[in-house]
């Protein structure tokens, strides 16, 4: 069995690509450059994702495509930094799913990231995969990326968008940020801390990718995140309890739109979403709780 993947030498997609090798799986790379540290046993190709279609090479012989390349989100936004977010997101998926238009056999299954940014801030409503989208950059970035997925599905395509939370673990993403103010004893809640946080294990997502490997049935689009979101005072406290370490350097919103300009909202946004669809198809949570999560994580 073969899978080709994109973005696997990010925070997300090494791990991926890891759990995908040990269970024996035939891995190929989409990259931008053939970087040394690159697993041996995977075939990486080199791809400009954004002005072209993927190498026929990279997808033949491949049973599924896990789609994972996109500019970080967190970081000041300028025109061009808005740019290369969506582009790197609708971009790539046009030229992955143009690829595969071009091939007599191709992948039975595309899983896509997306991003629970599809929702947009939306304060304390509960968000399943059925509520409608928001209207804000993040919104219109995640809707046009999956409508770009979607057209996999005229091609015969099975399509998987995981409209992925705050992913947790330690060689990345938030986490990884939030640590050394936090160990200083610097720590504190983002604004008011009342917005709600959408967080996953690095591992139950992996998880969540292989899934729909297994079963033949899954597709649509899953909330990738766990089913007890926080709010940003809640893991604050959460965080810092564990640590043993006090958490009461509230940061101000003012500071944070400072800092970041608009791209605060990516901190200050509000998404309490649930990951209904993919309970109902029978995944099970190894970390649901996030207690439970942040240890497992910081004692790894």
């Amino acid at each position: 069995m073969r899978v080709t993947v994109t973005g696997g030498t990010g925070f997300v997609g090494s791990r991926l690509v890891e759990q995908l090798l040990a269970s024996g799986w035939n891995v190929q790379l989409l990259t931008r450059n053939l970087r040394a540290n690159l697993p041996a046993q995977a075939e990486a190709h080199v791809w400009d994702s954004q002005t072209e279609p993927a190498p026929a090479a990279s997808l033949d012989g491949s049973d599924a495509v896990i789609h994972l390349m996109g500019e970080p989100v967190a970081q000041r936004w300028s025109p061009e930094i808005k740019r290369r977010i969506r582009d790197s997101r609708v971009l790539s998926t046009r030229n992955l799913v143009q690829a595969m238009s071009r091939m007599e056999t191709r992948p039975e299954l595309l899983v896509s990231a997306s991003a629970i940014g599809y929702y947009g801030s939306r304060g304390d409503e509960v968000l399943t995969e059925d509520s409608a989208p928001g209207t804000d950059f993040l919104a219109d970035v995640s809707q046009a990326w999956e409508q770009e997925a979607l057209a996999a599905e005229a091609l015969g395509v099975r399509v998987l968008r995981i409209r992925i939370g705050i992913v947790l673990g330690m060689e990345g993403g938030a986490l990884e940020r939030m640590l050394p103010p936090f160990r200083a004893g610097l720590g504190g809640p983002l604004g008011q801390g009342a917005q709600w946080m959408s967080w996953i294990h690095l591992d139950d997502l992996v998880g969540m990718m292989l899934f729909p490997l297994q079963y033949p049935h899954i597709r649509g689009v899953w909330n990738g995140a766990s089913p007890n979101p926080v709010t940003n005072q809640e893991f604050t406290d959460t965080l810092a309890r564990i640590l043993k370490r006090p958490a009461i350097f509230r940061v101000p919103e003012f500071g944070l739109r400072l800092l970041f300009g608009e791209g605060s909202q990516a901190l200050l946004g509000s998404q309490r979403v649930k990951p209904e669809a993919a309970e109902a198809a029978g995944f099970r949570f190894q970390y649901a709780g996030l207690h439970a999560a942040l240890r497992h994580i910081l004692r790894s």
